[in-house]
């Protein structure tokens, strides 16, 4: 496809930019949750976002899709080579001024080749995690000398993708992720909650916040319930989110013999209100960065039990916001969860020493006003670059045409 010539214009003479976000669909979950608050906290008067699913919106891109353009279903199969043509098209037809792919995989690649294509001036990768999804693989390490910057969402994670994906520490950003700490904040509504739900009045209530996809690792929550169910007959447990293994998990519940104290409920909007009626949050998973889940749930003042992977150690704090456990060992995370739960004082001031370190250091304002800054230092570096690329070629052209009649004068001269 031939690469079009575009004259740019810095952002503080012009309106605002157009930034196209590249996502594969828009499920709940947290990578999709992040990236709603960002899209609907950029700044209007300096951003235009819109997005682009790959595949099928999802919930959360039908939501978005009454308040911003929305595209999808571009790409019909994995070998859909011709996807990077039609986005092309898409993008050169909504003047995106910046693309951010989120998330590795197809999106990333084919969102970076098309923006290339289309001479999109600032490409942008953000990652959420540090394996897989966010593995890199070949093909789009290939692409990074057309990319401008890959986002990382710690210092950690920062890292990682320096010294394990290799990029160049000159293309990596850290913009922490943020969550609303005016939304998340413990509710009034967790006693009427409870009731709802079903929880038995002096439950104690553990619960997970996360899609039901393998890497999350949701067994080794119903496992370590098992063994806390042992020690305290109250112990209740709540599993929020869907997906693909949410039938062999509600089986292993019934093998658990934990069907009477296990509540799978499914995809919620309410997630602020259900962490407020827990008394401790846990994450299971192989894999993380900085996962929002974590966040939202410090931010309401619980405990927290996760793996020490990826950035988790930054927020999770070992005995101060909660408990870091080797990731995949089932006697460390019950033995932490059973702790938390039997020391309600303590799991308190755990609880309250996590939202004041989410308040200081993983706010959304915080997050959104880095990428704001971030798409328009890259926007304004390239539009002085191609300043001074036509300022040299003008001189260029000028030298010539100054030879070119110095050079008839001679001839006339001569004659």
């Amino acid at each position: 496809m031939r690469r079009l010539k575009r004259v740019l214009i810095p952002s503080a003479d012009r309106g605002p930019l157009r930034v196209m976000f590249f996502i594969t669909s828009m499920p709940v979950g947290g990578a999709e949750t992040l990236l709603v608050n960002l899209i609907r906290r950029l700044d209007r008067s300096r951003f235009s976002p819109e997005l682009c699913c790959l595949k099928d919106k999802g919930p959360l891109g039908e939501m978005l899709a009454e308040e911003i353009p929305v595209f999808s279903n571009q790409i019909s199969s994995k070998y859909d080579v011709l996807v990077y043509r039609r986005l092309a098209r898409l993008l050169e037809q909504r003047r995106i001024d910046a693309i951010v792919t989120v998330g590795a995989g197809d999106k990333m690649f084919w969102g970076r080749l098309s923006a290339w294509c289309a001479q999109v001036p600032v490409i942008l990768s953000a990652l959420h995690s540090t394996g897989w999804p966010d593995g890199i693989g070949r093909l789009n390490r290939m692409l990074t000398r057309i990319t401008d910057g890959f986002i990382g969402v710690a210092d950690a994670h920062g890292r990682h993708l320096v010294e394990n994906e290799r990029f160049p520490l000159e293309k990596v950003f850290v913009i922490p992720n943020g969550v609303d700490t005016q939304r998340f904040q413990a509710n009034h509504r967790s006693s009427e909650l409870r009731r709802q739900i079903g929880l038995p009045t002096g439950a104690r209530v553990a619960g997970i916040v996360a899609a039901l996809r393998p890497e999350k690792n949701h067994e080794l929550f119903l496992q370590a319930a098992a063994a806390v169910r042992k020690q305290i007959d109250s112990a209740h447990f709540l599993v929020i989110g869907d997906g693909p293994r949410r039938q062999p998990l509600e089986q292993l519940t019934t093998e658990l013999g934990l069907g009477d104290c296990v509540h799978f409920l499914g995809t919620r909007s309410d997630i602020p209100e259900l962490l407020s009626a827990m008394d401790a949050f846990v994450l299971t998973s192989h894999m993380e960065a900085n996962p929002v889940s974590i966040l939202e749930a410090m931010a309401t003042g619980k405990p927290v039990v996760a793996p020490s992977v990826g950035s988790i150690p930054e927020s999770v704090r070992d005995g101060e916001t909660g408990y870091l456990f080797n990731p995949g060992d089932l006697e460390q995370v019950s033995e932490r969860l059973l702790d938390v739960l039997s020391h309600p004082d303590r799991a308190k001031s755990m609880g309250q020493t996590g939202r004041e370190l989410v308040q200081a250091s993983w706010s959304l304002d915080r997050m959104v006003s880095g990428y704001e800054e971030l798409i328009e230092m890259l926007y304004d570096k390239k539009c002085a670059a191609a300043q001074q690329d036509r300022s040299r070629r003008a001189q260029i052209t000028q030298r010539s045409d100054s030879a070119s009649s110095s050079a008839a004068s001679s001839a006339r001269s001569s004659s």
